[in-house]
C-alpha cells in the first residue's frame, strides 16, 4: 500500500508534501488519524497569513485541542510525516508510572485479602494503597491506576477458576450529617451507627414471672453492615446503655462455653466516627465525654432516612429470630397473640444467648447482597486498614454506669443497692467520698474511683461479700429483693443469697420435669430454644432459617405445672 511520508518545509505558511512508501505503518488509518490528516491537508492549502490563523483556530476546535497543540502537530508532520498522525503506543504502557513500592503493596494487599476464604474487592485495595502512599509522603494513585496493576492478576485468577469475580457492585456510600457535612464511607471501623428498639418478645425472671419486653441496642459498621456489638436489657435507652453497647463493640468478644458458638465474633476496634440520631441519649454530656476520651467524632443524622443501615437488622431479628420463639408479641399491639404471656418462658440471659448465636452464625456470616461474594464479617475484615487497637478494661471504664458518690466505711466496706462490698486497700480511705462504676450485667464487682483535682482516678475494685467468683445481674438482684419483701422477711445479704439459690434450683427442677414429661409423651417437644442446629458448613448455614430444627417446639404453661407438680 502507498501511504504518505511528509518530507516538507514550511515557508510563507505553505506545506509541500512528497509521497513515499513506509511498509511499517498499518494498512488502514483509524478515524482519529484520518481526522488529523484531514486537518493537516486543510492547513497545507495556500492562504494568507491572517487566514491561516483562522484555519488553525478551526482545526483546534475540530480536533478538540488547543491551537498550540495544532502547531505541534504541524511541526511533527514536517519532521516525521505520516507517523505524526498515527497513534503509537507508549513503550511503558504495560507498566504503571508509580513507585515500585506502591505496586508491590497493591499486589501483596490484593493477594493476602483473597486468601483463606477472604474476599477483597479492587476498591478496597485502592483505599489501602492511597492511605499507604499518604503515610509515606508519596502521591496517591487514582483508582484506575491500581485497577491496571491488578488486572493481570485478576485475569490469571479468572482463567484458573473459570469464573469471573463479580467484584464491587454497589455505589459509594455517603452519609449526610445534621451540620451540612458528609461522611464518605470507604473502609471498616470508619463510621459506626447505633440505635435502639423495643424487642417484640416477653421475657421472664428466674422464677418464671413476666418481667416485660427488653430493649436492644446495636452497633453496626456502615462499611460492612457487620454488627459490632450489642446491649440487651430492661433499661430504657440512655447514655449509659449507649456506652455499654459501645464497650461491647470496642472490646474483643468472649462468651461462656454454654453459648456453644462454632464461629468467633471477631469484629472489634475503635471507630473514627459515630453516626446517630439526635436523641438526648446521644447528646448527653456522658456520651460526648466518651467520644472525647476514646478519640472519635460524633455526628448526627441529617434526616431519619439516613439510619436505614442500623435499623435494618431489627427487622431481620424480628422475622427470623424473635418470631420463632415463645413469648413473641408481634410488632402490632392490636394484633398481639393472646397466648404471648402464657407461652413466655425465656429469661434475659437465654434471649441474649439466642441473639448472640444468631448474629455470629447467621447475620454476620451471611453473604452481603451488595458484593455477592463476601459475608458481612469477611467484608469487615477485608476493609480494615490495619489491625484494630485493643483497649484495656480500665481504658473503657468510662463506658460503665456511674453511681452516686459513696462513703468508705470502717474496714474498707462500701454499701451499694443494700449489699455490702469490700475492697482491697480501701480501709486506708475510711470516711472518704468515692465514685462507683459498675456493669449492670454483673454487679459482683464495683470499680472505685477517687476524686483528685476534679477528676476521677481509679483506686481499686470492691467485691460483693459472699458472691466471690459468681455472676449476678442487677435485674436479678432486684427481683430477689422484691421476692424476699413479698415473703414478709427482712431483706439481708444472707436472705438474698438463699433466695437466688432457691430460684436457681426451681429453674433446674422445672426444666427437668419438662424433659421427663416430654419423654413420656414420646415426642421431642422440649428443645433448648437457644441451641442452633449443628453444622460445620458455612454456606449450608446461610441457607437455613435460624430455628428450622425448632418447628416442633412446645412450651409448657408454668402456672399449670406449679399446680400439677407443686414447685
Amino acid at each position: 500500500m502507498f501511504i504518505i511520508i511528509g518530507v516538507a518545509n514550511q515557508k510563507n505558511t505553505k506545506l509541500s508534501v512528497v509521497y513515499m512508501i513506509d511498509p511499517t505503518l498499518p494498512e488502514e488509518l483509524d478515524e482519529k488519524a484520518k481526522l488529523k490528516l484531514e486537518v493537516i491537508q486543510y492547513l497545507a492549502e495556500p492562504c494568507k497569513k491572517s487566514e491561516y490563523t483562522i484555519r488553525k483556530r478551526e482545526a483546534a476546535e475540530k480536533l478538540g485541542v488547543s491551537m498550540r497543540t495544532v502547531e505541534r502537530l504541524v511541526k511533527k508532520w514536517i519532521e516525521q510525516g505520516i507517523t505524526a498522525v498515527v497513534q503509537s503506543e507508549r513503550a511503558d504502557k504495560q507498566f504503571p508510572r508509580i513507585p515500585e513500592e506502591l505496586v508491590d503493596f497493591a499486589i501483596k494487599t490484593y493477594r493476602q485479602g483473597n486468601q483463606g476464604g477472604k474476599r477483597m474487592s479492587r476498591m478496597q485495595v485502592v483505599v489501602k494503597v492511597q492511605i499507604f502512599a499518604e503515610e509515606r509522603g508519596l502521591k496517591a494513585p487514582c483508582h484506575q491506576t491500581v485497577y491496571n496493576i491488578l488486572s493481570p492478576i485478576i485475569r490469571d485468577k479468572e482463567k484458573k477458576q473459570s469464573v469471573r469475580s463479580p467484584g464491587w457492585k454497589g455505589a459509594k456510600l455517603m452519609l449526610k450529617t445534621h451540620d451540612g457535612g458528609t461522611l464518605d464511607v470507604n473502609y471498616s471501623n470508619q463510621v459506626w451507627q447505633i440505635d435502639h428498639t423495643l424487642v417484640d418478645i416477653l421475657l421472664v425472671d428466674s422464677s418464671g414471672e413476666i418481667v416485660g419486653r427488653p430493649w436492644l441496642t446495636t452497633v453496626v459498621d456502615s462499611y460492612s453492615r457487620s454488627i459490632m456489638g450489642i446491649h440487651i436489657g430492661f433499661m430504657a435507652p440512655s447514655s449509659q446503655v449507649v456506652a455499654l453497647a459501645l464497650k461491647h463493640a470496642i472490646r474483643p468478644k468472649t462468651f461462656p462455653d454454654d453459648y456453644e458458638l462454632r464461629l468467633n465474633w471477631g469484629s472489634y476496634g475503635i471507630p473514627a466516627h459515630l453516626f446517630t440520631d439526635g436523641g438526648k441519649d446521644f447528646r448527653s454530656n456522658h456520651a460526648q465525654q466518651i467520644a472525647a476520651q476514646l478519640g472519635f467524632a460524633w455526628h448526627f443524622r441529617d434526616r431519619p432516612s439516613e439510619g436505614g443501615i442500623v435499623e435494618r437488622p431489627f427487622k431481620t431479628f424480628n422475622q427470623q429470630l424473635w418470631a420463632t420463639l415463645p413469648g413473641y408479641t408481634g410488632s402490632n399491639t392490636q394484633e398481639r397473640p393472646a397466648e404471648a404471656e402464657k407461652k413466655a418462658c425465656l429469661t434475659l440471659e437465654q434471649a441474649k444467648k439466642l441473639l448472640v448465636q444468631f448474629i455470629v452464625h447467621r447475620y454476620n456470616a451471611a453473604i452481603d447482597a451488595r458484593t455477592g461474594n463476601q459475608t458481612r464479617f469477611q467484608r469487615w475484615e477485608s476493609g480494615l486498614l490495619g489491625v484494630p487497637d485493643v483497649l484495656s478494661e480500665r481504658e473503657l471504664d468510662i463506658c460503665l454506669m456511674r453511681q452516686a458518690r459513696r462513703q468508705v466505711m470502717r474496714g474498707g466496706y462500701i454499701s451499694f443497692e443494700g449489699m455490702t462490698y469490700r475492697g482491697e486497700h480501701l480501709a486506708a480511705y475510711q470516711g472518704e467520698t468515692v465514685a462507683l462504676r459498675y456493669d449492670p450485667e454483673d454487679i459482683t464487682s464495683l470499680y472505685i474511683y477517687r476524686y483528685k483535682a476534679g477528676k476521677e482516678v481509679f483506686l481499686t475494685r470492691a467485691v460483693l461479700v459472699g458472691f466471690e467468683g459468681e455472676r449476678l445481674p442487677l435485674k436479678q438482684l432486684e427481683s430477689a429483693k422484691k421476692k424476699a419483701q413479698n415473703m414478709g422477711k427482712e431483706v439481708s445479704q444472707k436472705l438474698i443469697k438463699e433466695t437466688l439459690i432457691q430460684q436457681e434450683a426451681e429453674v433446674t427442677k422445672g426444666a427437668k420435669i419438662m424433659r421427663e414429661r416430654a419423654k413420656l409423651a414420646q415426642s421431642p417437644v422440649f428443645v433448648d430454644a437457644w441451641k442452633l442446629p449443628p453444622s460445620t458448613n458455612l454456606e449450608e448455614e446461610s441457607t437455613l432459617l435460624p430455628c428450622e430444627s425448632q418447628t416442633n417446639l412446645e412450651v409448657w404453661d408454668l402456672t399449670r405445672m406449679e399446680e400439677d407438680y407443686g414447685f
